[in-house]
């Protein structure tokens, strides 16, 4: 086994502008720190100014790093409409992406068997005459879910709305991985 000693190196930061601690931690491992030239200053340039000139620069360092994530942000904004067609199979494949960032399991063709079973891939069915109906709480959405179960079982960042498709599809599988290890093991109504 190979051992690398580090050899602690000293940098002068006079005049070292805008790089920030990241900055000069790594220029120290790596020894590529350089001091920027010093200029002489005019005479009557005050203390208040020349300390107003670098928060300037960093003021437009800053809202150029701002517009760079609002452009990444709107960018991946329509990347998620291209990606995820507004149908079924749409809607499974995003549900699948969240349920994967929050660890919840099942199967792309797990899933789809049971909304095609629950509601024939209609994401406004609403059953009104089973027990739950019956008692006032009906059975919503493609995964056939009632609203105490989905507040429960609800994954943040989805949408509040049971008959959401895809809020409506990772709060079953959620529900579903809670009580029966995987939507896939389930294989009748729920």
């Amino acid at each position: 086994m190979r051992t690398t000693t580090l050899i602690p190196r000293r940098i002068a930061t006079t005049g070292i502008t805008v790089l920030g601690a990241a900055g000069i931690a790594t220029a120290a491992l790596t020894g590529t720190a350089h001091a920027a030239p010093q200029t002489a200053k005019p005479a009557h340039q005050t203390a208040a100014q020349a300390a107003a000139k670098p928060a300037k620069a960093d003021d437009k360092a800053d809202d150029k790093a701002d517009k760079k994530a609002e452009k990444a942000e709107k960018k991946d904004a329509g990347k998620k409409a291209e990606d995820y067609p507004d149908n079924l199979d749409g809607w499974i494949r995003e549900a699948m992406s969240i349920m994967k960032k929050h660890g919840i399991p099942g199967s792309y063709d797990g899933i789809k068997r049971n909304i095609i079973r629950e509601s024939g891939g209609d994401p406004n069915a609403v059953n009104d005459w089973d027990i739950n109906a019956q008692k006032g709480i009906p059975s919503k959405g493609l995964l056939q879910v009632i609203q105490p179960t989905f507040d429960q079982y609800h994954v943040k960042g989805t949408a509040d709305k049971l008959t959401d498709p895809v809020a409506n599809i990772v709060a079953a599988c959620n529900y579903a991985a809670d009580r029966y290890g995987t939507m896939d093991n389930v294989d009748s109504a729920y």
